[in-house]
């Protein structure tokens, strides 16, 4: 599959999941609106059940209070988050902001369950709680909006929590990208998109910044969790240099050709690794098939018998014998390398059985 055929299937699906699916709201947009609720309660003094925030896009959505708190100087609201129809780990948790007056300007802390920055390589500064840019812009400009209305000073301390978070954040992709002790607050538009291939591509570039500015020369990027424990363990990769590829090879190598590595390994089935072998740059099921033509070429060019009639790939492998597994991977490796436009890039290719052995290793 060419490139923008890839691109095309991609918007076309998104577009189709746009129509019937669901969308939800992001913890920075769920932050922010706990945060307008606390100052106007803070301020105010009126005990809300619902606040409405205007998004980054113009969209204003409302959001209903799940819990309200109050001390002898400060206010605190939880927004019960809702990811729509998207599978997102954080979806029924509580975001909490708890706001009180500082001495000068918004000043942002972490609290329980939301995690601290320890690696360096992402928006947020190593030592700051993981609130990203957009979400901190968010909470800032309704603190000088909400201190306009009631004429206070925007001095304000806001505190973010998200009871159980810690454990959540286990399910994510934070501790490899270095954050640790627990969740994000995270978005750039505010909203969640149901299985948003952006957002998953998204987290791929955030671990290549993070293995490039922890000078790591070698990173892998894997289908799923069985290639990757065999990947990681062949080539004693640290947890920070294994990127979570999945079906999104061409989104990957596309970043890595402007931010590159010294080397990079893509890992994965004989199923999906045939499938980048003739040329698909997104490796899901719904948006490239094996090319079984041009297996069995492959195999009766190397003198393998035909697997013309096999109905998946590892059928193919079962028919054809072990050395398919390599000439499958030196085929892949061609196609990565068409794909990298960085000479300065070496790849390699390792495809792992089901059982979680590695059958074939090229590059390498």
């Amino acid at each position: 599959m060419a490139p923008l055929e890839g691109m095309s299937i991609i918007k076309v699906m998104k577009e189709k999941i746009d129509q019937t699916l669901r969308r939800g709201w992001t913890t920075g947009a769920c932050a922010s609106a706990a945060v307008k609720a606390a100052l106007e309660m803070l301020w105010g003094g009126e005990v809300l059940k619902s606040v409405s925030i205007i998004l980054p896009r113009g969209e204003v959505p409302s959001f209903d209070l799940a819990s309200f708190k109050r001390g002898p100087d400060w206010i605190e609201v939880g927004i019960k988050k809702d990811a729509g129809d998207d599978p997102d780990v954080t979806h029924g948790c509580i975001v909490n902001a708890r706001v009180s007056e500082s001495s000068s300007g918004v000043i942002f802390v972490g609290g329980e369950g939301v995690g601290k920055v320890t690696k360096p390589g992402l928006s947020i500064e190593v030592g700051e709680p993981a609130i990203n840019p957009m979400p901190r812009k968010m909470m800032t400009d309704l603190v000088n909006e909400v201190a306009l209305k009631y004429k206070k000073n925007a001095n304000i301390q806001i505190i973010i929590s998200i009871p159980g978070g810690a454990d959540l954040a286990k399910k994510t992709w934070n501790p490899r990208l270095g954050i640790e002790g627990g969740l994000s607050i995270l978005g750039t538009t505010g909203i969640v998109k149901p299985y948003s291939c952006s957002a998953w591509i998204a987290s791929i570039h955030r671990g290549i910044d993070v293995a490039r500015a922890t000078n790591l020369k070698h990173v892998a990027g894997c289908t799923g969790s069985t290639s990757e424990v065999a990947v990681q363990k062949v080539l004693g990769l640290s947890d920070y240099a294994m990127l979570d590829m999945g079906d999104f090879v061409g989104g990957m190598i596309k970043y890595l050709n402007k931010h590159p590595v010294d080397r990079v390994t893509v890992g994965g089935g004989i199923g999906k690794i045939s499938k980048l072998a003739f040329g698909a740059v997104d490796l899901h099921s719904k948006r490239s098939q094996v090319n079984f033509l041009k297996l069995n070429d492959l195999c009766v060019n190397a003198g393998l018998r035909d697997v013309s009639a096999a109905n998946t790939a590892l059928e193919a492998l079962a028919i054809a014998g072990p050395k398919l597994a390599t000439l499958v991977a030196q085929k892949a490796l061609d196609s990565l390398n068409l794909m990298v436009k960085n000479n300065n890039i070496q790849v390699s290719v390792i495809i792992v059985n089901r059982s979680g052995s590695v059958i074939a290793k090229v590059g390498i």
